[in-house]
């Protein structure tokens, strides 16, 4: 009986810290913060290469840079589940977040959401003024254009959203070049482009759960005929993009026009399946190894110019 007593004290704190573990990373989106976390190295790593700036000799830029970055988006997330607590308990991938089920209470998560953002934005302004400026309209897009106003009310929410999705490039960028150059705004147009048909991929799936809370994803709104039409406007729209950064090669242009013609086949072969949801769903995963390989090619491509 000891000794059935002493591994049970000695289990069950470990199993309630994973839990408290996973219900934090659940609350800032770990996953949504590991994602712009690529977009913004990629950012910061561009603009060491085409400046001419010393890598090695600027780490702290890199630092200040990746971890403000990664706190101001966790701190928005945090908020963004706690805005969006009232609908989440409708949909089943939202259902179990720490908002929801009560494990992190809304006076806790205002208070570590605002921390984690007063907390980045010094960071971002040790980098740069304008790295914190940019931080600043990430947050202020993401929580207050997006979850607040457009998510609810518009069926153009995904294109709203799309606007905080794009900065992390750009708060990257800006730590180590503040006047941003035609590299940054390159970043930020891919990624602004890239996310609609990422997102009406995955509304497509979602789209009985999203009509349930009442948002007005364009599959709900506007059908599924509409929304494959808008995801070919946007694929097209990434075909001239990759050329605003003809630093980086012949061979990085050929790589990403190569990725956009086989999204834009996907594209109009979606017009032809019979099951909208299978090929909504390859939509999706095509969509993530795109930014993938996209961006870690504009690294390594970086290197060489």
């Amino acid at each position: 009986m000891s000794n059935g007593r002493a591994i049970s004290t000695s289990v069950e704190p470990d199993i309630g810290s994973t839990s408290i573990m996973k219900d934090f990373l659940a609350l800032i989106k770990i996953g949504i913060v590991n994602s712009n976390l690529i977009t913004t190295f990629t950012g910061l790593f561009l603009a060491f290469q085409f400046t001419g700036t010393s890598f090695i000799g600027n780490l702290d830029l890199l630092f200040y840079g990746l971890f403000g970055t990664g706190l101001i988006i966790a701190g928005s997330a945090a908020l963004n589940n706690l805005i969006d607590r009232d609908i989440d308990p409708i949909m089943s991938r939202t259902k179990s977040r720490p908002t929801v089920t009560g494990r992190f209470t809304a006076p806790a998560v205002l208070a570590l959401a605002f921390t984690f953002i007063i907390l980045g934005e010094v960071m971002l302004f040790a980098a740069s003024p304008a790295a914190g400026l940019w931080g600043l309209a990430g947050v202020f897009s993401y929580v207050v254009l997006y979850s607040m106003w457009s998510k609810r009310k518009h069926v153009s929410n995904t294109v709203v959203g799309s606007i905080s999705g794009a900065i992390p490039p750009l708060i990257g960028w800006a730590a180590v070049e503040p006047s941003l150059g035609m590299g940054a705004w390159a970043l930020f147009l891919i990624m602004f482009a890239w996310q609609p048909p990422h997102f009406y991929a995955l509304a497509m799936r979602r789209t009985e759960e999203y009509r349930a809370a009442n948002i007005p994803m364009l599959p709900v709104v506007k059908g599924f005929e509409r929304t494959k039409k808008s995801i070919l406007g946007w694929v097209l729209l990434l075909f001239p993009l990759p050329f605003l950064l003809q630093e980086l090669g012949i061979i990085f242009i050929v790589l990403a026009t190569v990725l956009n013609i086989g999204w834009l086949y996907l594209s109009i072969k979606g017009f032809k399946v019979k099951d909208d949801l299978k090929w909504a769903t390859s939509m999706f995963i095509f969509s993530l190894n795109y930014m993938t390989i996209l961006f870690v090619a504009m690294i390594i491509f970086s290197i060489f110019i």
